[in-house]
């Protein structure tokens, strides 16, 4: 399996290398060359396997089974940072950068990982948004030769691992949800995906492609790009980032979309490349009418404001004592809006994030209460390390002199060299 640019000017790589990566050097993302057509005797087979082993004989369609352990697979879920930073702190080989954008996610989430004080931690908090701290980390991996001298990788959706495993969520969601698999055609399932860069939506619409029957539903916030995109083919940004409830979605910049686009256009990288460099310009482009077309035929879309967010929230509670998180909130708002119309519709999923005990402040916007796990209380008598990145800082340069900074303390280490 070999992995290309979505911008068709960087060399096909394969897994490993993709692994560890971000960027292409093009400024494009990696996709496969080519994705695995499963047939319907896949897919039943697939359909009793439980989910570590539906992850492990996915993942050996893009990988290869030499590369895979056959031990199982375990997974964390939650934020990125948070979530990246607990599967490596402490580790000896590895150090952790984390850039958070400070102001535009939850005390506990900072706390989550601004209170991990392990030597291979490092955790800046950025005076912007998510779209600003993604500006630094474009860059540094358009160097090519210094990720390869410091072996950068990065842990986000821009890696393409971290979407082969989001493929899986489609795939398990389907097999819960289908009626039965014996029906011929296989029957449809309706998939709706809270999102905000786009990963996890980039990962449902392979899923199609390799012939999972799922029709697919994007949910955002009132950072509403995707839907306009999907709705008008108006992929521009809006003057400003909205703060909403659903604060990880608050993103006007969803890289992932340049995935989807080059999906849909047939693996088009000239076309695509001319559409994401105009967009870097101008921060305005209108699809060409044939990929908005398809892109219309493969997802539909919904925006939901605040006020839908607390609705759900409460209105999941009251029907189903289940306390939902306000990213998960609005993917529900739109199963409630089809529920309310009393239209005939397939059985529907809504993918699920985050767990609530992150957000009290759209918990309490719900008027709801929240039992706050102890170790979530307990995060706010530890102590906190965060460096800050300023306004008028150079972020790039303090991300490459912090790498570099690493990288010979990693020499000194190594060879017993004195500080």
């Amino acid at each position: 399996m070999w992995y290309v640019s979505t911008r068709g000017m960087a060399p096909q790589i394969d897994f490993e290398e993709a692994l560890f990566s971000g960027y292409a050097p093009d400024g494009g993302l990696y996709m496969p060359e080519e994705l695995p057509q499963l047939g319907r005797e896949t897919l039943h087979e697939w359909s009793t396997l439980s989910y570590p082993s539906l992850v492990k004989e996915l993942c050996s369609l893009f990988i290869g089974p030499e590369l895979i352990p056959r031990d199982d697979l375990n997974g964390t879920s939650g934020d990125t940072g948070s979530a990246a930073i607990e599967s490596v702190q402490g580790a000896k080989n590895v150090d952790i950068i984390v850039l958070l954008p400070k102001g535009h996610c939850t005390k506990i989430q900072e706390l989550q990982m601004t209170t991990v004080l392990r030597e291979n931690v490092h955790v800046f908090g950025v005076e912007g948004n998510s779209d600003e701290l993604d500006e630094p980390i474009k860059t540094v991996f358009a160097d090519v030769a210094f990720v390869k001298k410091h072996n950068l990788m990065s842990l986000n959706s821009i890696n393409w691992s971290r979407v082969l495993v989001q493929i899986a969520h489609h795939f398990f969601a389907y097999f819960r949800c289908a009626p039965s698999l014996d029906m011929h055609p296989l029957p449809p399932v309706e998939v709706v995906v809270p999102t905000g860069a786009a990963g996890n939506l980039a990962a449902g619409c392979i899923a199609q492609k390799m012939g999972l029957p799922i029709h697919l539903v994007v949910a955002v916030n009132s950072n509403d790009i995707i839907h306009r995109t999907v709705q008008w083919g108006d992929f521009s940004l809006s003057k400003a980032v909205k703060p909403t409830l659903a604060s990880a979605m608050d993103i006007q910049v969803p890289y992932n979309m340049e995935r989807i686009f080059w999906l849909l256009s047939g693996s088009d990288s000239q076309v695509i490349r001319a559409l994401m460099e105009q967009f870097e310009r101008t921060k305005s482009v209108s699809l060409p009418k044939e990929l908005h077309s398809k892109l219309s035929e493969a997802v539909t879309s919904q925006s939901v404001s605040d006020e839908a967010i607390t609705q759900t929230m409460g209105r999941c509670w009251q029907e189903n004592q289940y306390l939902l998180c306000p990213h998960s909130a609005v993917a529900v708002s739109c199963h409630y809006q089809q529920v309310d119309r009393q239209q005939p519709s397939p059985p529907r999923c809504c993918l699920a994030p985050a767990s609530a005990a992150k957000f009290p402040e759209a918990v309490r916007a719900a008027r709801l209460t929240l039992d706050t796990p102890a170790e979530i209380l307990a995060l706010e008598h530890k102590e906190a390390r965060c460096t800050p990145m300023r306004k008028g800082d150079d972020w790039t340069r303090m991300l490459r002199d912090t790498i570099e900074d690493l990288s010979q303390q990693w020499q000194r280490r190594f060879l017993n060299l004195p500080a």
